[in-house]
């Protein structure tokens, strides 16, 4: 089977030589941070390890800096987590999660394509639509593997910081998109950050919006239509995109990737880190005009 980039469905899954395939367990609870690590040992697909959006999809100890609730982990922290895992180049990848992706398995798969890999895949569907193909389940650990050695390096062309999204905001071309849900955007509710509303000049495309009434991914035909429309004529290189901490905007990332419009990036520190200045500006309701 060709290696996946983007999402791979469980059967296509349950087929691979397990040997051939890294899966992980990426499931997550942003209210109780060790749920996810509780539920994969409770049963998880058979040889999946397990990722912490916490502890390893993020370096909580640069949350003082200012890069929002989950700064992204170092080249050398994801490089040791993999080579743990006995990941080696061009092993498929193929992440999981049960939020259909939005929770921490789309961030792995954006880290990892940040990093130069290409061979890393979301499940679509997640953990549900594997229990519902009656597929199997384990709830041992993997036997341990021989580590590797893994030295990633990010490509800064595809994140931004705080500078540079005002750089970028400064001229006519970039859009920017935030995956929030709607009223998070328009500033209604804001259960998790300081300040509630978002960047003067982002426009709002909601991360569940990608998924269909089972918790798939909308086919990528339909994707496209429906992203096309939020660019409103933006090269896919022209968007950056952006959520509350940098982890569901990753969902707007694959799903753009799926849709065949590859190529945009992230504003890593997002809503959590913009807001961390109270100096910045802040839109409240619909779309508004730039800083």
């Amino acid at each position: 089977m060709p290696a996946k980039t983007a999402l791979i469905d469980a059967a296509e899954l349950a087929a691979l030589d397990p040997q051939q395939v890294l899966i992980v367990d990426c499931r997550a609870d942003l209210a109780d941070h060790d749920k996810g690590r509780r539920d994969w040992r409770e049963g998880h697909i058979p040889g999946a390890v397990h990722a912490s959006l916490e502890q390893d999809l993020s370096d909580l100890s640069r949350q003082a800096e200012g890069l929002g609730r989950h700064p992204l982990p170092s080249e050398a922290a994801l490089s040791a987590l993999l080579a743990g895992w006995g990941w080696r180049p061009g092993l498929q990848v193929v992440s999981y999660d049960a939020a259909g992706g939005a929770l921490a398995a789309a961030r792995l798969w954006w880290l990892l394509h940040l990093a130069g890999v290409r061979e890393v895949a979301v499940l679509d569907g997640g953990w549900p639509a594997w229990l519902a193909a009656g597929l199997p389940v384990e709830t041992t650990a993997p036997a341990a593997c021989t580590p590797t050695t893994v030295a990633l390096h990010y490509d800064p062309a595809q994140v931004l910081d705080h500078g540079a999204l005002q750089q970028a905001l400064a001229a006519p071309e970039p859009l920017l998109v935030d995956a929030r849900a709607a009223p998070r955007y328009r500033g209604e509710v804001e259960p998790l950050d300081p300040a509630a509303g978002h960047v003067p000049g982002a426009v709002n495309r909601p991360f569940g919006d990608n998924l269909g009434p089972d918790g798939r991914f909308k086919d990528a035909a339909a994707l496209r239509g429906e992203w096309l429309a939020v660019l409103g004529g933006h090269a896919p290189a022209q968007v950056v995109h952006m959520c509350g901490s940098g982890v569901t905007a990753c969902h707007n990332l694959l799903a753009m990737e799926h849709a065949g419009l590859g190529g945009s990036r992230l504003y890593a520190p997002s809503w959590s880190g913009w807001v961390s200045d109270p100096s910045r500006p802040v839109a409240t309701g619909e779309a508004s005009g730039r800083p």
